[in-house]
């Protein structure tokens, strides 16, 4: 009697399982035919298309992408003057609360030559809300950068770099295309050049985006040593959005 009554069990735990097995094979198989490199992007191009005429062509070059993430009140004159020095335009993901406080650091991340993308309005995890907050969060911001600067941003990047189907559907009809990444220095745990360094030099890569936030006090100091490095090993700096070109990005969908 007892076998007969563990049995209903026991095929009810397997079934749970099976079905939890299933969901994470499909999200996972999701998330993998939804992320693209910039590589991939890149020969997905028309044949002989050609980038814009004064930028560099990555198929050619070994291109690498710095990308800064925070509010507009982080970038520090001594970072903005490094980037120009070593001719490294990158891309800032701004968050939109305090862009208006600082529209002078807005306006010159973009006369510079650098690329502003949309960070949300107040660092909301976006897989923790609903549809019509990860709107707001992005439209809210992307009007923001807009009045300072004159255009909306075509590229976001989510929160702690979590997203889902729900995020790629309203990223996709904002006509914004989501940017993870590949290398992290994990400033947010140290202060320590050296270690931040070490591990931005060490994950760098042909084609690669690092992310680092100015906000940590370690990357301003750690950047001299990062930008002379990477220039000696042949890298040239690239926003994000020249590191696919002659391709596009594409809306709602996720680039790594």
């Amino acid at each position: 009697m007892k076998i007969l009554k563990r049995r209903p069990r026991l095929l009810i735990l397997l079934t749970v399982v099976a079905a939890v097995t299933v969901t994470v094979v499909m999200v996972i198989q999701a998330n993998k035919m939804e992320t693209l490199s910039p590589r991939e992007e890149r020969d997905r191009a028309a044949s002989g298309a050609g980038v814009p005429s004064g930028q560099v062509d990555c198929r050619k070059v070994k291109c690498i992408a710095l990308t800064f993430d925070g509010n507009p009140g982080e970038p520090t004159d001594r970072l903005m003057d490094l980037l120009k020095e070593y001719k490294a335009p990158s891309t800032f993901f701004l968050e939109g609360r305090r862009i208006h406080k600082f529209p002078d650091v807005v306006r010159r991340i973009a006369e510079e030559g650098h690329e502003i993308g949309d960070h949300t309005w107040t660092h909301a995890v976006l897989t923790d809300v609903s549809d019509a907050q990860i709107r707001d969060e992005l439209r809210r911001t992307a009007r923001a950068i807009a009045s300072i600067t004159g255009s909306e941003p075509t590229l976001m990047r989510p929160p702690q770099g979590r997203t889902d189907d729900r995020v790629s559907k309203v990223s996709k009809e904002l006509r914004m295309a989501q940017v993870l990444w590949t290398v992290t220095a994990k400033d947010y745990e140290t202060d320590d050049t050296a270690l931040i360094t070490e591990r931005v030099l060490t994950g760098a890569d042909r084609d690669g985006i690092i992310l680092l936030h100015p906000l940590h006090k370690g990357i301003v100091s750690a950047m001299p040593s990062i930008l002379k490095a990477l220039s000696k090993q042949g890298y040239t700096f690239v926003t994000v959005s020249q590191l696919l070109a002659p391709a596009e990005a594409e809306p709602g969908k996720i680039y790594k």
